[in-house]
């Protein structure tokens, strides 16, 4: 795994936290599966290993800058499907991201993406 500046996020973990804080926005919060269909379309590609992102996604939640909490048992049994973890954002991983945003220049695409999401930071 490659060493990490204190204070610094991993491309993937910028990739997670905004797509993360565009679906949180719209669904109240996430789960891994539809993070990471929202990250496959956003640039068009597919993601090529879940493993990779429910790690960063468990690193994330133990550093602070996401929650994560299990769904009610019965919301999974009524739907048929296994229960699912769900993320927030927390207010650490908005500071995270935008300072992160601020020390890595972004390409004029992510702009617009971003401000799209009516993702808005306090």
């Amino acid at each position: 795994m490659a060493r990490r500046r204190p204070g610094t996020l991993f491309p993937i973990e910028v990739d997670i936290l905004e797509s993360g804080l565009a679906l949180q926005a719209s669904e109240g919060s996430f789960y891994g599966f539809a993070l990471a269909k929202h990250l496959s379309s956003r640039d068009g590609s597919a993601l090529t290993s879940h493993g990779t992102l429910y790690k960063a996604l468990s690193r994330m939640a133990e550093s602070g800058i996401l929650d994560a909490s299990w769904e009610d048992p019965a919301s999974a049994e009524s739907e048929g499907r296994p229960r699912r973890r769900l993320y927030m954002v927390t207010a650490e991983g908005s500071r995270a991201l935008v300072k992160a945003q601020a020390e890595t220049p972004r390409t004029e695409a992510s702009v617009p993406r971003i401000a799209q999401a009516g993702v808005t930071f306090a």
